[in-house]
């Protein structure tokens, strides 16, 4: 079902879907701080094959990561599965981001084939494991290179887009009222 509705979104013009949550968390209470403890075989069988049969067949442009640990490892951190399992096995040529707010650490998501930190990252200790050694420079450009395929790709690049006013207000009564205007 993924693959046919990513299909379906793509056959429009500058469309992408990101397909979510990779993987191995099925529950809602501590997702953020949960581990999942799977087998090899189950990881394939089980919580690997939807995304695969979606990958193999549809080409979605993008994939976010769980908040969680699989067997110990933040799977935004987790080369095996972005890198050799995701790009090299299945052939994904998309970019990969975090959920929103995750705990890993960016310089390893970086290194393991993750492209974005939502909704913010840490371009401090970032920098300072690169100058560490900790990253290496081909990761960073290998990350940059797909941000920048998928921005092309979606014609972002080739649209003028007219800047977005915000007018942010605080009342008396100490709500805050907040506009965007195109």
């Amino acid at each position: 079902m993924a693959a046919a509705i990513t299909h379906g979104v793509q056959s429009v013009k500058g469309a992408g879907v990101m397909i979510k949550h990779l993987y191995a968390n099925s529950r809602e209470s501590y997702r953020v701080d949960g581990d999942s403890h799977i087998s090899l075989r189950a990881a394939r069988e089980i919580y690997l094959k939807a995304f695969e049969i979606c990958v193999k067949e549809a080409d979605p442009w993008s994939i976010m990561t769980t908040y969680n640990t699989a067997n110990g490892q933040f799977n935004s951190e987790n080369r095996e599965l972005l890198t050799d399992i995701l790009r090299g096995e299945w052939g994904f040529k998309g970019f990969v981001c975090t959920d929103w707010g995750a705990h890993s650490q960016q310089f390893r998501e970086i290194a393991a084939g993750n492209d974005a930190k939502m909704s913010w990252g840490y371009p401090e200790s970032t920098l300072a494991a690169y100058r560490a050694g900790a990253l290496r420079d081909e990761d960073l450009r290998a990350s940059a290179k797909r941000m920048l395929e998928i921005a092309l790709k979606s014609g972002s690049l080739e649209r003028k887009l007219n800047p977005v006013i915000i007018t942010h207000t605080i009342k008396a009564d100490g709500t805050t009222r907040i506009k965007a205007a195109d």
